[in-house]
């Protein structure tokens, strides 16, 4: 009887020791809160400061900005067909909201695809400065990507959103106001 424990624990011990490897040695692609993958880059945080609107501006370690410098006001939440300074976004940032800039010249099919996205906490706007299609941002959080076929990848922002929204480092409950 003996004898047969003892093989028993050796087998719990071996898948013991084979489960933690496994999950030990997988790459982490699960977002913190989505739960689905997470394409973004965490991007440092170069400050907070309010600067009033006109200021010289600096030069921001992310395009678009994730952090920085900023404007003491926000912008309205919900989607936007004007472009916004990206000082008065950042603020959104700073308030855990996402931001999500899309480059002017995708189609009109994927504007109304994004305009579904715009709620309390999350900013759409247009944006000539960005380098690709789309741009998500959050405080200290960026994922950028050109849409494929034009398609919106709708669950890849959703996870996004789900993952960061609430994270900046002044914590402020429901819509923003401002612009």
């Amino acid at each position: 009887m003996a004898k047969h424990t003892t093989i028993i624990s050796i087998i719990i011990i071996i898948f013991a020791i084979l489960g933690a490897l496994y999950f030990f040695s997988r790459p982490s692609t699960l977002s913190t809160r989505g739960g689905g993958e997470d394409f973004s880059l965490a991007i440092p945080i170069v400050g907070a400061q309010h600067i009033p609107v006109g200021s010289p501006l600096p030069q921001y370690n992310s395009n678009p900005p994730s952090s920085g410098p900023h404007y003491p006001q926000t912008a309205r939440s919900g989607f936007r067909t004007e472009a916004i300074p990206d000082q008065y976004l950042i603020h959104n940032l700073e308030h855990g909201d996402v931001w999500i800039a899309y480059h002017p010249r995708i189609s009109d099919e994927a504007k109304s695809a994004l305009r579904r996205f715009g709620a309390a906490k999350v900013v759409i706007t247009p944006r000539e400065a960005n380098d690709t299609d789309i741009a998500l941002v959050a405080w200290g959080r960026l994922d950028t990507f050109d849409l494929e076929g034009g398609a919106v990848p709708e669950v890849r922002i959703a996870d996004f959103i789900a993952a960061y929204e609430g994270q900046g480092p002044e914590r402020v409950l429901g819509a923003s106001g401002g612009i």
